[in-house]
């Protein structure tokens, strides 16, 4: 039986229920608007249900065995077998519970949860297509609209999802085996982190990439600790090569085959290839013209600092509305949406937005680097504090890496760079220093726990003033 068509209305619609969409919901709701949330797959999108939960899932349960596995040195001496079928099904484990919080909140803040695809008629109207057969659809005019539709896995000429060896991130992380040979296409974050994950469930791993080095985008000597770590786990690395293309193999896997700028040629056996070569923005499914939306040639939706588009009452967040294609911005994106939707005097600010890289060691960022600052005309100071002089990396036998803290020469905080353990929660510290527009001095005069690894960022501080005590000054 096919359900009829009916026509509902709202104060505020939201399309996509990722760290964007169902952030924006919320907090729409909570300042008492009539809200109503569509989403087509999963609440809490890509990165609850196929991104940044599982991974980082995956990064602790590999990271544990591999630890026991090579704690010699503090004579633990173990031999850890792992049954990926346990891991995935506690990783999925994890997923439910958050996804299904996600739902809950919602609910509690009020907000109305619809299932299916929207679609929109003009720029007050969408249909909202429901999935399966004879579902019907249903239409719902709205007097805001906020678009979190999110971002895919892009797909290289040649690679097709479709086919079986050909996984893109969200695949690898359902395969219900370790491949013994994964070929990964790109040395970007995801690549990274993944590649670093499945060496250590025991895959022998190459990484193509067709720039010069891993991380594009990070300093050089950021990129280095983590790609010689890689390494040292037996990841391969073949820079400067791009995929071409692959083939059936006579021993039941596959070739990759990889071309240089100067058409020189390589091959790669495999059993699975992770293409990891970006994502890009899901804005196609909208019928987003109808509504006078026009994306840029990228896909994105331009947007003020308002997170407002150019059409009256419609606002994007998250990755449709451009880089940093972060879930943390997305979230402070719908805030920011909700909040202007309200009246509120609100607006995104892009100083402060830390970024981080879950491979081994993390990597961690915010605010400018040296030489970005330079660029923008500041003559900054810089302070450094390697790991091998924290007590308590040694006391955690992670060493490697070191916090960087960039500053204007009268001292405030622009920058950080942080490469090693614990990087991705350290950040959070000169994060909160950019955006309360810190000096290094109040950095530096804030007393740390001993013995702790935020010791550094301390340290750091002190370092580009000149009175560090636990490392050399600069």
């Amino acid at each position: 039986m096919v359900v009829g068509d009916v026509t509902t209305g709202t104060e505020v619609l939201v399309i996509g229920a990722g760290p964007g969409g169902y952030v924006a919901a919320i907090r729409a709701a909570q300042r008492d608007l009539d809200v109503t949330l569509v989403e087509r797959d999963a609440y809490g999108g890509v990165c609850l249900n196929r991104g940044c939960i599982p991974s980082k899932a995956y990064i602790t349960a590999t990271g544990v065995a591999h630890d026991a596995a090579t704690a010699e040195e503090m004579g633990v001496y173990a031999d850890p077998a792992v049954d990926l079928a346990t891991m995935r099904e506690w990783k999925e484990g994890v997923v439910d519970r958050l996804t299904g919080g996600v739902e809950k909140l919602c609910k509690a803040n009020g907000v109305s949860l619809m299932e299916g695809t929207a679609k929109f008629v003009d720029d007050g109207t969408v249909r909202v297509e429901h999935d399966g057969e004879g579902q019907g659809a249903e239409t719902v005019s709205f007097e805001h609209c906020i678009v979190a539709t999110g971002s895919r896995p892009i797909e290289l000429p040649g690679f097709d999802f479709a086919d079986e060896p050909i996984l893109d991130s969200a695949a690898l992380l359902d395969l219900d085996s370790v491949p013994d040979r994964l070929v990964v296409v790109g040395a970007g974050y995801i690549g990274m982190e993944l590649s670093t994950v499945f060496a250590e469930l025991g895959s022998d791993v190459t990484v193509v990439e067709m720039l010069d080095d891993v991380l594009p985008g990070y300093e050089d000597d950021v990129a280095r600790v983590v790609r010689k770590r890689a390494e040292s786990k037996g990841v391969d690395f073949h820079f400067g090569e791009g995929a071409t293309g692959w083939r059936d193999a006579a021993d039941g896997g596959i070739v990759v085959t990889t071309e240089t700028e100067d058409g020189e040629e390589s091959t790669y056996g495999a059993d699975r290839v992770l293409v990891a070569v970006g994502r890009e923005p899901i804005t196609d499914t909208l019928d987003a013209e109808e509504a006078g939306l026009e994306p840029t040639d990228d896909g994105f939706f331009e947007t003020d600092e308002r997170c407002a588009t150019d059409v009256d009452g419609i606002y994007a967040v998250g990755d449709v509305a451009g880089e940093p294609m972060l879930a943390h911005t997305a979230s402070a994106e719908g805030v920011v949406a909700a909040e202007a939707i309200a009246g509120e005097p609100a607006a995104f600010d892009t100083r402060a937005i830390p970024a981080a890289v879950f491979t081994d060691p993390e990597i961690a960022t915010v605010g400018l680097t040296e030489s970005e600052a330079e660029a923008e005309g500041f003559d900054p100071v810089v302070g450094e504090m390697p790991f091998n002089a924290s007590g308590r990396a040694l006391t955690v036998g992670e060493t490697e890496g070191f916090v960087r803290i960039v500053a204007s020469a009268d001292g405030f905080v622009l920058g950080a760079q942080i490469v090693g353990p614990e990087a991705s929660e350290l950040i959070a510290e000169p994060t909160l220093a950019i955006e309360m527009g810190a000096t290094l001095e109040d950095v530096a005069a804030t007393i740390h726990t001993h013995p702790t690894l935020s010791e550094a960022v301390m340290e750091a501080a002190e370092n580009a003033l000149g009175q560090a005590i636990h490392t050399l000054n600069r």
